[in-house]
Formats: C-alpha cells, sequence, structure tokens
C-alpha cells in the first residue's frame, strides 16, 4: 500500500502497536475491541493465530485523526515443531521497530513457563512497553493485583492497564493511552481499511474458528484450512472452496460426524458469518482431506502467512 493513497488530513498520527503473549491471554479479541469490529478470530484453544495480522484501528473525535496498526501476533510459546517456530518467529518480528509493544497476561491461567522467559526476551527490547492485565472481569482483584506488581517489579513498563477484552471494561482508557502515543504521520491504509487480511484468507480463517469451536477437544491443533476457489459470481454473491485438511484418518469421522452432519453444521455457521461479513450470499463447499505431512508443506505455510522456518 503506498501512503499516498491513504487519507492525510491536517496533524495525522499513525503508528503501530504489537500485540504479544502467551497462547490464549486474549490478544485476537482485543484487537477486535480496537477496531470495532471482528478482524481477527478467536477461539478459547490455544494458539489460534497463527500468522500476523494486522487490525486497523481510528481513534479521535468528533474526526478520526489517529490511525492505529495492531498487530495480532501469534502466542510466544516453546516451539517444537517447525510451525510453532514460524509461529514464535512471526511474534518476535511483529514487535519488531513498533512504537509500543502491548504485553497482553492472562491473570487466571497465567502459563509462567512461557511468561517468564517472555518477560527477560521483552527487557532486552527497545520498544514502548506497556502491561496488559486481561479477564479483570473474571479475575479476583488482590492476586490480580500482586501479579500486575511482580511483573511490573522484573521489568520496567511505561504503563500498565487492567480490562476485559471481551466485555470491554477498561479499554477505552487503554486506547486513549495508545492513541495518545502514535507519532505524527500520514495514514498508511485508507479510511475503510480495517484489516490486511484478504477476504479468499478471511474465509479460510472463519471456518478454522467454526472447526475449534464446534470441535473443541476433539480435534487435535494440527488442522488447517486452505482455500481452493473463491470466486465472485454475476449476481454478486461469493462461491467459496475450501479444503479442511488433517493428519490422520482417525480424524475424518470427528470431522464429517454421523451421517455428515458435523461438517454441515461448521459449513452453515461460518457460511453465515461470512456473508455478514461480507454483506453478500455466500455459497461455501467444504471438503476433508487426510495429509500427515501438511504441517511440512512449505506451500500451506505460504497460505496461512508465515516464513519457512528451518
Amino acid at each position: 500500500m503506498n501512503v499516498n493513497e491513504a487519507p492525510n488530513p491536517g496533524n495525522t498520527h499513525c503508528g503501530v502497536v504489537a500485540i504479544i503473549g502467551a497462547p490464549n491471554a486474549g490478544k485476537s479479541t482485543l484487537v477486535n475491541a480496537l477496531v470495532g469490529q471482528k478482524v481477527a478470530i478467536t477461539s478459547a484453544k490455544a494458539q489460534t493465530t497463527r500468522a500476523r495480522m494486522l487490525g486497523i484501528a481510528l481513534y479521535g473525535e468528533p474526526e478520526a485523526n489517529v490511525q492505529m496498526i495492531l498487530v495480532d501476533t501469534p502466542g510466544i510459546f516453546t516451539p517444537k515443531r517447525r510451525m510453532d517456530r514460524a509461529m514464535v518467529s512471526a511474534a518476535w518480528e511483529g514487535a519488531d521497530s513498533a512504537d509500543a509493544v502491548l504485553l497482553i497476561v492472562d491473570p487466571i491461567k497465567q502459563r509462567r513457563h512461557e511468561l517468564i522467559p517472555l518477560l527477560e526476551a521483552l527487557e532486552k527490547r527497545p520498544e514502548r512497553k506497556i502491561l496488559v492485565l486481561n479477564k479483570v472481569d473474571r479475575a479476583k482483584k488482590e492476586p490480580l493485583l500482586a501479579l500486575a506488581q511482580e511483573i511490573g517489579g522484573r521489568i520496567t513498563f511505561d504503563e500498565i492497564f487492567f480490562i476485559s477484552a471481551l466485555t470491554g471494561d477498561g479499554v477505552s482508557e487503554m486506547q486513549d493511552a495508545l492513541a495518545k502515543l502514535m507519532p505524527e504521520g500520514p495514514w498508511m491504509y485508507p479510511e475503510d481499511q480495517v484489516s490486511n487480511v484478504s477476504e479468499r484468507l478471511m474465509a479460510t480463517e472463519v471456518t478454522r474458528e467454526q472447526l475449534y469451536q464446534q470441535l473443541h477437544d476433539e480435534l487435535p491443533y494440527d488442522a488447517a484450512v486452505r482455500p481452493e476457489s473463491y470466486e465472485v459470481k454475476p449476481d454478486g454473491s461469493v462461491e467459496v472452496r475450501q479444503q479442511i485438511v488433517i493428519s490422520r484418518d482417525s480424524q475424518k469421522p470427528i470431522v464429517l460426524g454421523k451421517g455428515g452432519q458435523r461438517i454441515k453444521a461448521i459449513g452453515e455457521a461460518a457460511r453465515a458469518e461470512l456473508a455478514e461479513i461480507l454483506g453478500v450470499e455466500v455459497h461455501l463447499f467444504l471438503h476433508v482431506k487426510v495429509s500427515e505431512g501438511w504441517s511440512e508443506d512449505k506451500e500451506v505455510f505460504e497460505e496461512m502467512g508465515l516464513d519457512w522456518v528451518k
């Protein structure tokens, strides 16, 4: 995107906020809350976000003059497989040269085995650091304050916020502070753009979200949704064909369900949500493919927006 294509009214500000944390801390939910609409998929399953995705939020009253580029990164954890390494690499790359790095922490699960090394790595970075304790609607006050004091005692944060990305508690106050950190300059994206994700990729992400939501712990983490075709029809509707890729034959009955009822339900829910996002009628066709080595396929990595990491 050429910055000259973006609107540049007087005294505009634009900057990058990288959102990092352990898996399932609420990063994608927070990005959606700041943008004001859904741009990233969410799930109770850890490591849902696989590649860096940008949410684009506007801020200012009565007329927006601040554009915040929100980098929704994969959760940072101890990598074991090639895809794990690619995801962690994508997360740290998302923090490079950001105007602010926002560390979001789940005070309930904490995931200290991942949080402590993350703090150690973050301490050495030059970017402005902000600590966000999420899920305050569910956390008890005294342990929450103790955790904030402990984390703040390990490294210095410019700001500390207590929020619930799900309910919106504390989010507007945090957004006020983030907006003030954005440097003066032209916007990087047009006013009506809310994400860098193509409609084709968004369609696969919506289906993958439904896989996680409907199958819960039945389906292991190693499943993917690959785009086969995305076609706009003459009547304005969209025809989408996708492939659900799994690692083992034993997983196929789980995805299909009895008499094909499960994959039908996944498709119906994904189609309805995608139609709402796009504002047009959607025809979605899904089929399941078993591919034992899909997580070592370079082409799959490229489709997900991940670099091929050795």
